[in-house]
């Protein structure tokens, strides 16, 4: 079993940055993939990006290519999803995932953790 917490949410202007942090705890989940996924008011929870388990492999969302990196600390059992340029249409509810394999999706039901989830909220 894999507990995930998240934490760096807040409040940002358009433009500006945050880095959300998901601490794993339980075992070690250097092998898991992870992903995060964000969840609008009133709209499905969506794929943000993802990082494969036992190397650095990387797939992203085309609405965060080029603003948004996830990267992992296995040391730590920490994944984190770095966020350059923020708009307002990126407020949502941030969620990290983890998945019983290394292999990275983009559907939300391929992952078998989740964390409760941080607000994350851009000003125009």
């Amino acid at each position: 079993q894999v507990q995930l917490v998240e934490s760096g949410g807040g409040l940002v202007q358009a433009g500006g940055s945050l880095r959300l942090s998901c601490v794993a705890s339980g075992r070690t989940f250097s092998r898991n993939a992870v992903g995060w996924f964000r969840q609008a008011p009133g709209k499905e929870r969506e794929f943000v990006a993802a990082i494969r388990g036992t190397s650095d492999s990387t797939i992203s969302a085309d609405s965060v290519k080029g603003r948004f990196t996830i990267s992992r600390d296995n040391a730590k059992n920490t994944v984190y999803l770095q966020m350059n340029r923020l708009k307002p249409e990126d407020t949502a509810v941030y969620y990290c995932a983890a998945r019983e394999g290394t292999l990275i999706y983009s559907f939300p039901t391929q992952y078998d953790y989740w964390g409760q989830g941080t607000q994350v909220t851009v000003s125009s």
